[in-house]
């Protein structure tokens, strides 16, 4: 019985890591508004604004829910979370998931 279980446990845990984070071509068509600042493929042509190709989707949702909840109170952050104020976390989820899967 204790093998059934454990065999259960590691199925569930592997399949709920196979899924996506979020829907990157979804992603793509929500976020016009990150291209100004951070480039089409999330290659920023400013250096003053960061590269978002190939980050971690987790850590960019993160961010992303960081400055729409006010914890990043910077100048940028302001602006960050005036950019983002439309967005739900399903939206955040998907822009991460976009600019993740970029080279």
């Amino acid at each position: 019985m204790r093998k059934f279980i454990l065999f259960s446990l590691v199925l569930m845990t592997s399949n709920a890591q196979a899924e996506p984070f979020g829907n990157a071509e979804l992603g793509k068509i929500k976020s016009p508004s990150c291209v100004f600042c951070h480039g089409e493929t999330g290659e920023a042509l400013n250096p003053r604004y960061p590269h978002l190709n190939g980050q971690n989707a987790q850590y960019l949702y993160q961010s992303m829910l960081d400055y729409k909840n006010g914890k990043r109170t910077s100048p940028m952050g302001q602006m960050m979370k005036a950019q983002l104020k439309q967005l739900n976390e399903q939206d955040l989820k998907d822009i991460a998931a976009f600019y993740a899967e970029q080279k």
